[in-house]
């Protein structure tokens, strides 16, 4: 369109300077319908013929298409384009606003570059005192010298020097050792050169301050000032802006795993805890697919929480959830989100909660949250609301906050529930609660299997993951990796191929008991009175029916104070009677009975008995319930927190301490007749000890006999070849005919 009219204006000469006259006001940044209407009077004022006006009007089409295109225009359109909403009057295109940080940068910078720039100094050439007196003092073209800062001597030229093919402009520069040196220089040169005092070049003295010295003067007040800017502009604690406040203190700490960050742990690496693993899989099942459980009416479970002792599986659960879940996975420590300042925990909650949200379907996986999650005013500077409480509080609005069709599940992990605040625990929030205690028999068997695949050995791994199983009992998961992890250290140790069954036997040992004290030398006598404590244990417990069947003796000590020690074989037993109870107490007291019969003195070896003996007498008085006297009450507290008041009497209290003196010295007096009239049998057995160091529940069979009674212990029913208890029945060929 334009090239037509331009061939047109070629014509007519006032069409050309109606064309200039509009070039030149499009070319300006104004609104479009400004320029079209001062266009378009001008083109009618010079056309009043039917061709011109109809040139006029395709001028005016082009217009209306440019102007269209920049944005519509300013405020001042007409009332036809008003009407037809091509030109709003008050739609005005979005300036960019400029921030202040970059303009300040940008104009130091600038401030710089241009200094460095227009500086003579930049400009100046380098020269010598020698190539100064030659070529330039001696032919009289030096106009003035400048020194700079004492150090550095410019010299500035006349005019006249472009006849000797120097430039006027030129500045040459040298630097000085000392401003009394260089004018004695000069002083001597222009005598020398007969130039007359009042001739003389003028020298004048200057302080410069370069531009980077200039920046370091003034970088400590741009730093402050810039920092306040970003606090100011950030808001406090982040929390305005979604930012995490300053250096991202406020943000989450949380780990997120997805399908491109895959944990190598599955639902098939966690045995032992069959129970829980089902819990949790029905969350990953839900998430995977929804739909299935949404068609009846259900929706997800909010949250889970998993409790139980150390080392029970809780995170590695969690870790197998990621494995499995096939969902953005968040993983975060309750301590992570206490810190010294203040605002800083609640924050880190919202960043958290906001990231799941934002990759939903998702996983939280908060391990040791009582970290956060203690209930309210216990603990916590005498009940004053800190800031683990504000974020606790935070935590609670958000897990409540969230739609459940988020698809967005929370799973904790904990060692201690009973300190967990109620509005934590209750419904909505952690909706199941899980517990995993420590395995059973068969448990720890299932979990030696899993930690025995990449140890080397020749032994068979079934019979072997059943072996360990009876000779751990109360073992957790984490200490069956223990143990495994120890026998292969032993093995290797010794430079052995493959790990063998000694091998896992001394791993357990070293578990249990400690490391064994090679340079801890008894003396004879210490050594005696050891082996006849231990065989007094021992003793008790093979003649006592609901003792615990002893499985190995030793003497060599052990850890950090135990010089001998015994291990037995206790079943996984949840309910004791007060017979069970009473043996055990007079098991326990065996070593110190033992001292007493053949020593007719007391060590200090028998410490940790009477503490384990006193408390199971007043667990009996004052606990369970199992003394008469008392009768059926019990002081604990059940949430287990310490009492500043006792719960009963003064009177109560004393009476309490007599009946757990009573029962103690009851099963003293059983153990020492028991004992007394199994002499013999003690003997024999610290011999054995003294000799071997290590006797086995073999030796004790071999030495003693069986047990006085039937028994079936874990080792036999699950190591041992399995035996009928009872003779098989005659068959039917041997039996006479009753017919």
């Amino acid at each position: 369109m334009l090239s037509r009219l331009a061939l047109v204006g070629t014509r007519r000469p006032n069409v050309t300077t109606s064309l200039r006259h509009c070039s030149l006001h499009l070319s300006q940044k104004t609104t479009g319908n400004i320029g079209s209407r001062r266009c378009y009077s001008s083109m009618k004022h010079h056309h009043s013929t039917k061709e011109e006006f109809s040139i006029s009007k395709a001028f005016q089409r082009c217009i209306d298409k440019m102007s269209s295109s920049n944005g519509g225009g300013g405020g001042g359109g007409s009332s036809s384009n008003k009407q037809s909403g091509h030109y709003g009057g008050n739609h005005h295109p979005q300036q960019p606003q400029m921030n202040a940080a970059v303009v300040i940068v940008s104009a130091v910078t600038t401030y710089a570059l241009w200094n460095w720039i227009v500086s003579p100094e930049q400009g100046a050439r380098e020269i010598t005192w020698q190539t100064f007196r030659s070529s330039l003092l001696e032919k009289g073209v030096v106009d003035k010298v400048d020194v700079i800062n004492h150090t550095q001597a410019r010299i500035h030229l006349r005019p006249e020097a472009v006849t000797l093919g120097v430039h006027p402009q030129q500045v040459y520069a040298f630097n000085i050792g000392s401003v009394e040196s260089f004018e004695r220089h000069m002083e001597e040169a222009q005598k020398e050169l007969g130039i007359p005092g009042s001739e003389h070049i003028p020298v004048a003295y200057h302080s410069e301050v370069g531009i980077i010295n200039m920046l370091f003067h003034f970088a400590p007040t741009i730093l402050i000032i810039g920092a306040l800017y970003y606090m100011a502009k950030r808001g406090p604690g982040g929390s305005s802006s979604g930012g995490g406040g300053v250096f991202g203190i406020g943000k989450s700490r949380a780990k997120m795993f997805n399908q491109e960050q895959q944990v190598k742990i599955k639902f098939k690496d966690v045995a032992g805890a069959d129970e829980a693993k089902e819990e949790i899989m029905e969350f990953v099942k839900f998430l995977k697919n929804p739909g299935a459980y949404e068609r009846l009416g259900a929706t997800i479970p909010k949250g889970a929480i998993l409790s139980g002792p150390p080392g029970t599986g809780k995170t590695l659960l969690a870790k197998a959830t990621a494995g499995e879940a096939g969902v953005p996975f968040l993983s975060v420590s309750g301590s992570e989100f206490v810190e010294m300042f203040v605002g800083v925990g609640p924050s880190r909650v919202r960043d958290m909660f906001a990231t799941a949200k934002k990759n939903a379907p998702c996983i939280i996986f908060v391990d040791e949250i009582d970290a956060i999650g203690k209930a309210r005013g216990k603990g916590g500077q005498f009940g004053a609301n800190d800031e683990r409480e504000s974020t606790l509080n935070q935590l609670l609005v958000e897990m409540d906050g969230f739609d459940s069709n988020e698809h967005v599940v929370v799973l904790a992990g904990t060692n201690r529930p009973d300190v967990l605040d109620p509005a934590l625990l209750r419904p909505g929030r952690f909706d199941r609660h899980i517990a995993i205690d420590r395995p059973d028999i068969e448990g720890r068997a299932a979990i030696f299997k899993v930690h025995l695949k990449p140890i080397k050995t020749t032994e068979d791994v079934d019979q072997l993951a059943k072996r360990l199983a009876a000779l751990t009992p109360g073992f957790s998961g984490a200490d069956a990796r223990n143990v495994c992890n120890e026998a292969a250290l032993i093995a290797a140790r010794h430079h052995k191929n493959s790990v063998t069954l000694e091998d896992f036997e001394q791993a357990i040992e070293r578990v249990i008991a400690g490391l064994e004290k090679k340079s801890r030398v008894l003396s004879p006598e210490e050594k005696k009175t050891v082996a006849y404590h231990e065989a007094g244990h021992a003793v008790c417990g093979w003649y006592l029916q609901h003792a615990d069947p002893l499985l190995k003796v030793s003497i060599i000590p052990r850890g950090t104070a135990a010089l001998g020690y015994a291990q037995y074989l206790p079943k996984d037993q949840y309910l004791f009677s007060e017979k069970q109870l009473f043996d055990r107490m007079c098991m326990t007291l065996g070593g110190r009975v033992s001292e007493q019969i053949f020593f007719d003195t007391i060590t200090t070896g028998a410490h940790d008995d009477l503490q384990k003996v006193t408390k199971m007498a007043y667990g009996q008085v004052s606990t369970y319930g199992m003394n008469p006297t008392i009768g059926p009450l019990s002081f604990t507290d059940p949430q287990g927190e310490q009492q500043f008041q006792k719960p009963f009497s003064e009177q109560t209290g004393a009476l309490i301490d007599s009946e757990a003196r009573s029962l103690i010295n009851k099963a003293y007096t059983r153990t020492l007749e028991l004992l007394t009239q199994h002499k013999e049998d003690v003997e024999r057995v610290a011999k054995l000890l003294l000799d071997k160091e290590v006797i086995t529940r073999e030796d004790m069979e071999q030495l003693l006999g069986q047990r006085p009674f039937v028994e079936t212990t874990v080792y036999d029913e699950y190591v041992r070849p399995k035996k009928s208890l009872f003779p098989d029945p005659p068959s039917t060929s041997d039996q006479p005919n009753t017919l």
